[in-house]
């Protein structure tokens, strides 16, 4: 009977001693994505202004720019761009500014009107009569020969007097419609000569290179390519040393950059092969010129226009 409770007491003791030692397991753990029923936040996409276009006949101006270079890439004076836009200081223009590049329907002045030439009005020719005094008296026969004298010279002064006529209704039918426009479309009739000497070491590449490069030494003459009249010479566009810059006509200018020296100013009408400035290497590593023809404003292949050599 003691023996019991002893039993008891030895069982319990050791069953707590077995819940002890016992490992307990622990319930897995599983990772579930996160999705099906929460939808997934996407990040709104961020709107980026695309650059306005500009109108016809103006720009915006952007950062970097200056009134020289939008002049220069537009092929026009910066002088004519001062007028346009009414500037008091050339070099006071602001960012989203926008600019006239190219003359009103008011200032425009390169369309020339063509009136036709007004003509005289038609007359007959008169041609005297060859009369005698009453008292002299001649023969039928010197009479006879009298008359066809004077029908002779009646005939040839007609003949003279229609052919003069000739011409002039010629230029009247040919001549230009009243109001007729002229414009500047003969850009291929315009004469070319290389500006300098020397081998070619850069070629046109509209993407690098906006014109061509030609090899010197420094001092060598540079000549107008063309004739024309000097828009700009100076220093004032960044890349291009001492330039000058040669309008051609409404739409060809030719610009002649890294020069020594300048010997002609703005305004000054220049010949063909007439000397402009001096080979140097102004904002350049080494002597050169570097040559461009841009039509209307757009760079183009100075080959198409110069002479083979």
């Amino acid at each position: 009977m003691k023996q019991t409770p002893r039993l008891v007491l030895l069982t319990l003791t050791l069953g707590l001693v077995a819940g002890c030692t016992t490992t307990s397991r622990q319930a897995p753990v599983i990772e579930r994505p996160v999705g099906s029923s929460t939808a997934k936040v996407r990040p709104a996409p961020v709107r980026t202004e695309e650059p306005r276009q500009d109108a016809k006949g103006t720009y915006t101006v952007r950062r970097g720019d200056t009134l020289l270079r939008i002049a220069f890439d537009h092929g026009q004076s910066y002088r004519d761009l001062v007028t346009w836009n009414n500037l008091a200081d050339p070099d006071d223009i602001k960012v989203g500014q926008v600019l006239r590049v190219a003359p009103n329907e008011r200032q425009s002045s390169s369309v020339v009107v063509t009136q036709p030439v007004p003509m005289p009005p038609e007359t007959r020719p008169t041609v005297p009569r060859k009369t005698t005094p009453r008292a002299d008296k001649k023969t039928v026969g010197e009479d006879m020969a009298d008359a066809r004298s004077d029908k002779a010279g009646e005939r040839a002064e007609t003949v003279a007097a229609a052919n003069a006529a000739a011409p002039a209704a010629a230029v009247a039918v040919t001549g230009s419609r009243v109001g007729a426009t002229v414009t500047a479309t003969d850009d291929e009739k315009l004469s070319w000569m290389w500006p300098s000497d020397g081998r070619i070491i850069a070629t046109f590449d509209e993407g690098k290179n906006k014109g061509i490069d030609i090899a010197g030494r420094a001092g060598q003459q540079v000549m107008a390519a063309g004739a024309g009249k000097v828009m700009y010479a100076g220093s004032g566009i960044r890349g291009y040393g001492n330039l000058v810059i040669v309008k051609h006509s409404n739409s060809l200018l030719s610009a002649y950059a890294h020069n020594r020296a300048i010997v002609v100013k703005e305004g000054d009408n220049v010949a063909k092969g007439q000397v402009i400035a001096e080979m140097g290497d102004s904002d350049a590593e080494t002597v050169k010129l570097h040559f461009e023809i841009r039509q209307q404003g757009k760079p183009v292949d100075p080959s198409r226009f110069l002479p083979s050599r």
